[in-house]
């Protein structure tokens, strides 16, 4: 194994494949930070480009446009708030607070270093443990996914800020955006008060850039003093130099946060169809459960930015177990990746990698090479980057704000999403106003279908409601959802009592 690992390194840093690989790493950099233009999109801008090249020059760019994305999705959550991607939710939480209290450098390269961790420590099973990985997935049929999802969603207590009824509440209403469309087995149209566009579902992208981007927004500008202020610029003698020791230093500090992080992003990325987002979700809210200080989650603090950025890159080496080993895609990207490698008439499942090692092990090469190349154009790259904290709002925001109408319109050329941007963007800055939190309501949204659906199936394949609990793996699931509502209902008193509000507010979230 570890000889054939050796010659895909060799193999791909020969400039044939090195220089797809670095091209697709740059733009998966830029693609992530952008706010609104998603890996997926990036990845399928970038596939025509690649029918034309081998399959490993053509999947080694697809691997780098994922590698920097998932990397480059930090940038504009710590520097904006506004998450460049959406498995960068969690990192605005902690990201862009320490970014306004002037360490946006510290901010950044905590999250970088920390996506840099989890990345290699990902390559690890990749490499070593992908089979014993996806035997685990198979064995998961429609209980176990509804399970597991209804425990991404118990996070909802755990992510509530002040009032556990609002967060609950919040949660809650993104459930109901999901149910908004045709039911997914009968097709009848649930909801849609006869509007034609609604029987197709609300897009989740638009959703999303709408909630954060127009509400974060409106808050800064609302900040800005109505006009009077709208051509200040940010304070400009914002701190952009760090210790690269020091910073390094603070995330081996927490040597365990790192690996149950990674661990988390791994799982999550064998699992098919449950993503980056579920993933960095779930990576915050075990590390605030188990931090010894809850209530700073949200201020800026160290913690926060390691748990989601390792897992989210962690999570990219879990979906590229399930398409390796077995042919199932694990995310929207790696299914993009499938269908370059079905064009170029390779047959990816359990035969791939004995069928064809020099691809197999050329990828698993790519993937590893790709995190040093991220570091290095970041590196460069990334003085730049934080330059943007010091452009003024008044000619920064239009621009961000164009930016996310354009990747709403690109998801499928319509004028709708863009009005559903506008009109998430209106709710979210109202729920911003009347002290609700942000993360629930996107944690909903993310994860109302997927429960619904799995459910459907379960019901479908036998109506006996007990096999939720009797069923292994299903009864575990739910009994870590029951324990995570107690844990945070717990915490959430515990903070009440020492008359500590958690202090999530300071992220306008």
């Amino acid at each position: 194994m570890f000889e054939l690992l050796a010659s895909g390194i060799a193999n791909i840093v020969q400039f044939k494949y090195l220089i797809p690989l670095a091209i697709g790493s740059l733009i998966g950099v830029v693609g992530g930070a952008l706010p609104g233009i998603t890996i997926t999109m990036t990845v399928i801008v970038v596939l025509p480009f690649t029918f034309g090249l081998e399959p490993l020059q053509g999947l080694a760019a697809m691997i780098g446009v994922y590698v920097g994305g998932e990397t480059g999705g930090l940038i504009t959550s710590c520097l904006l708030g506004i998450p460049g991607k959406p498995s960068a939710v969690a990192t605005t939480f902690d990201g862009f607070p320490m970014a306004k209290k002037g360490e946006p450098g510290r901010a950044l390269w905590l999250g970088i270093w920390a996506s840099i961790f989890g990345g290699l420590l990902g390559a690890v099973v990749l490499v070593g443990a992908t089979g014993p990985l996806a035997k685990m997935a198979l064995e998961f049929g429609p209980w176990e996914y509804f399970s597991l999802f209804v425990l991404a969603l118990s996070m909802v207590a755990g992510l509530v800020e002040a009032s556990l009824v609002k967060g609950l509440v919040a949660g809650a209403i993104g459930l109901v955006i999901t149910v908004l469309g045709n039911d997914p087995v009968m097709g009848k149209p649930r909801l849609t008060f006869g509007i034609e566009f609604l029987e197709g579902g609300v897009p989740f992208l638009p959703v999303l850039i709408g909630v954060f981007a127009f509400a974060q927004l409106m808050s800064e500008v609302e900040r800005m003093g109505g006009g009077r202020d709208a051509f200040a610029a940010v304070d400009r003698a914002v701190n952009l130099a760090v210790s690269h020791f020091k910073v390094i230093g603070e995330i081996l500090a927490r040597p365990i946060l790192l690996l149950w992080s990674s661990f988390i992003g791994l799982v999550i990325g064998v699992l098919p169809a449950i993503g980056g987002s579920a993933a960095n979700m779930l990576a915050y809210d075990q590390a605030k459960k188990f931090s010894k200080h809850p209530e700073k989650f949200g201020t800026g603090i160290p913690e926060g930015i390691i748990a989601s950025e390792s897992s989210n890159n962690a999570n990219v080496a879990g979906s590229l177990v399930t398409i390796m080993a077995f042919g199932i895609p694990g995310d929207a990207v790696t299914a993009v990746m499938l269908g370059a490698l079905t064009i170029h008439g390779i047959q990816s499942g359990p035969l791939f990698i004995l069928q064809n090692p020099v691809l197999a092990y050329g990828m698993f090469a790519a993937y590893i090479v790709a995190h040093a190349l991220v570091l290095i154009i970041l590196w460069i790259g990334v003085r730049w980057m934080l330059r943007i904290v010091t452009v003024p709002k008044a000619a920064l925001f239009p621009v961000v704000l164009v930016l996310c109408v354009i990747g709403a319109y690109a998801l499928n050329n319509t004028m709708d999403n863009i009005y559903v941007l506008l009109i998430s963007g209106l709710f979210g800055y109202g729920m911003v106003k009347f002290g609700f939190p942000l993360a629930p309501f996107i944690l909903g949204v993310i994860l109302g279908d997927q429960i619904e659906i799995n459910l459907v199936r379960a019901i479908m394949t036998d109506d006996n409601p007990w096999l939720f609990l009797t069923r292994p793996i299903s009864g575990g699931l739910l009994i870590a959802s029951v324990l995570s509502v107690a844990l945070a209902v717990w915490q959430h008193r515990r903070q009440q009592r020492k008359g500590v509000a958690p202090a999530q507010d300071d992220v306008d979230f």
